[in-house]
């Protein structure tokens, strides 16, 4: 095997193929990454990561950011692409010492145990099985817009959503396309992502060069000021406008990590620069779309910021911007941006496909679902979970048929996935010392809980009515790992495994419809649904019950993995009341005002950070692959020959 090319992680002393079985093998954790093929280059890597960012998000989110930060959205930019980076400086590490396809999900294994993985792998493919649907949104509200007899579009309370059938069956068809093309295997997605890609980068570059040009200094100052709804909403624009959707493409370089050659060099340089570019394309079309603003062109009052996402420029925010100029040029670079519509969205609703795929695939390496997952198409492609992730990314299209409606719930979903980097970089330095790193953090004693914390406050400027929906959809998970994953690996018997899921799965649907506090419109609660004191103390007590009765029928190896989970029901539950009692909560009068609402989250988030990293424990897959690096590091016995 010539070098660069090695499976790091696939041991040695065993090729056993992977078997649902209760105890495997040494080797048998990671020997599906085998199987994989390493063609991606460094620029194939890095240009996937930017095109995952440079989709939708450049469309819809400068207006919607504008709409809830006013022009200081332009901070909220900014903001949150230090936080991005901050979050992605313990991913360097991990992703150079365990390239792994499917890798943000698969290193809560590696840490702190199965229910913990699989609380966290739930949650991410939720995420990214979401992102194809809001990027076939994006291309079809841009050309029903332009188009209205395509009749893809209907309004509803004042926004723009889907129509059925034509909105919403073209939205399937869509996605049956994102199938195709990522059925024919990595390095055809990444040669066909490159020159989109490259088209991606130029087309907002010169979108933002262009509308310096019509640029009106008033609109930065004269209409309530910088920050006309105040600062609180600066924040809350980064969680629930696009804002950090838009920016968590860098994760394409580590999810992609077992199909990229050289992965110790290529994967921490592809995701660095996956986040720089992007956050400075952004940054410049953000200043750029809120000096164009033509307020009667739009149908709105100046300075009604709050109301952008109902004015007439909804649709097609930048298109709009150039057409209202009256200026040829810019009318004919508005074409341009029409056809980029379809292309932008249409390049990350594919990559986030393949993404879920192999987030899926990484659920079966380690037993979470079938094995049936971990296997591969003739053009080294894991096929069932592709299959899968298409159907289910059309399910998005009922409940949330606009960009607007589903971009917070995707954006929060993948914020709490990350807040493994930094939980897990400690565990890991203490765990699996002797693993060889490429990459070494310095100063990780600093870094670690920085990087916990940005992605808690992240979780906390989502708002309350997002986060009851994220956790809601996030613990609706928990009954599938007890029925399939707890009796499969023989830690609880078939009847308790079996009565402990059907329970909390009917239980938690009633809550979730007798609360009223989850798939509300404009984030409220229902008519007739219980006070929240009563449905916190509810949804609460059955996690915890969930998780207790977990404990008490398991043996001890599932008892271990159970207690190595504590600390995040802990930062979900105490941050979920938190955004209740905060700014960002439905009271007309927050008990936590601002700033005092993130202050007391940062310390809900370091009691979860020093629980976290003291919960951690070395799981039999980091044993796994430590016999693996070990055994590949014996000396070859010289040839009899």
């Amino acid at each position: 095997m010539r070098a660069g090319e090695r499976h790091e992680g696939v041991s040695l002393v065993s090729r056993t193929s992977v078997k649902d079985d209760p105890a495997p093998v040494t080797g048998s954790f990671e020997v599906a990454d085998s199987s994989l093929r390493r063609r991606l280059s460094f620029t194939q890597l890095l240009l996937l990561g930017v095109s995952a960012q440079i989709g939708s998000g450049w469309l819809f989110g400068v207006l919607a950011a504008a709409g809830v930060a006013g022009p200081a959205a332009i901070l909220s930019w900014i903001i949150a692409s230090v936080l991005v980076f901050l979050i992605a400086l313990t991913y360097l590490e991990l992703g150079a010492m365990l390239p792994r396809s499917g890798a943000i999900v698969r290193y809560t294994y590696l840490t702190h145990g199965s229910l913990s993985g699989w609380i966290i792998g739930w949650a991410y493919w939720l995420s990214v099985v979401s992102i194809p649907p809001i990027e076939a949104e994006a291309t079809l509200t841009y050309l029903g817009g332009k188009f209205p007899g395509t009749g893809f579009l209907t309004t509803v309370q004042g926004v723009d959503v889907l129509s059925w059938p034509n909105g919403i069956l073209a939205g399937f068809g869509l996605t049956a396309l994102f199938f195709v093309l990522n059925f024919f295997g990595a390095k055809f997605l990444a040669e066909s992502n490159k020159w989109v890609t490259l088209w991606k980068i130029a087309l907002p570059t010169l979108t933002f060069i262009f509308l310096f040009f019509i640029l009106k200094g008033q609109n930065f100052t004269s209409y309530g000021g910088f920050a006309p709804l105040g600062v609180p909403p600066i924040f809350h624009a980064i969680a629930t406008t696009g804002i950090i959707f838009s920016l968590l493409g860098f994760r394409q370089a580590l999810d992609y990590g077992g199909e990229v050659r050289n992965p110790q060099r290529n994967v921490p340089l592809a995701t660095i620069g996956s986040i720089v570019i992007p956050a400075a394309i952004y940054t410049l079309l953000q200043v750029a779309f809120i000096g164009a603003i033509n307020w009667a062109d739009m149908g709105l009052k100046q300075g009604a910021w709050d109301q952008l996402v109902k004015g007439g420029w909804a649709d097609g925010p930048l298109f709009h911007a150039l057409d209202s100029a009256n200026i040829a040029a810019l009318a004919a670079l508005g074409v341009f941006l029409l056809i980029d519509a379809a292309v932008s969205p249409l390049a990350t609703g594919w990559v986030y496909l393949g993404t879920a795929a192999r987030t899926g695939y990484g659920l079966g390496v380690h037993r979470n679902i079938p094995k049936a997952f971990t296997r591969n198409n003739r053009f080294g492609i894991p096929w069932l979970p592709l299959v899968v992730s298409a159907v289910v990314a059309c399910v998005f299209f009922v409940p949330a048929p606009s960009w607007y409606q589903l971009v917070g719930f995707i954006s929060s979903a993948a914020v709490l996935t990350y807040i493994m980097g930094g939980a897990g970089l400690p565990v890991l330095r203490r765990t699996a010392a002797a693993l060889n790193r490429p990459f070494r953090l310095k100063w990780y004693q600093f870094w670690s809980p920085v990087s916990f914390l940005a992605a808690v406050l992240i979780l906390y400027w989502s708002g309350f009515s997002t986060l009851a929906n994220v956790f809601t959809a996030t613990f609706i998970g928990l009954p599938f790992f007890t029925a399939y994953y707890a009796w499969r690996r023989g830690w609880i018997k078939a009847v308790p495994s079996a009565v402990i899921s059907i329970v909390f799965f009917a239980l938690w649907i009633w809550v979730a419809i007798a609360g009223g506090w989850v798939l509300t419109t404009g984030g409220g609660q229902r008519p007739g649904g219980w006070p929240f004191p009563f449905y916190f103390v509810v949804f609460c007590a059955l996690v915890i019950a969930f998780c207790a009765a977990v404990w008490v029928f398991s043996e001890t190896e599932g008892r271990k993995h159970v207690t190595a989970n504590w600390w995040l029901i802990w930062l979900l539950l105490a941050s979920m009341l938190v955004g209740y009692l905060g700014v960002y909560g439905p009271l007309k009068h927050p008990v936590l005002g601002f700033p005092w609402g993130m202050v007391v989250e940062v310390l809900v988030g370091l009691v979860a950070y020093l629980w976290a990293i003291r919960s951690g424990f070395a799981t039999d897959e980091i044993k796994d692959i430590l016999a693996a690096a070990e055994q590949e590091a014996k000396p070859t016995a010289p040839s009899d020959r």
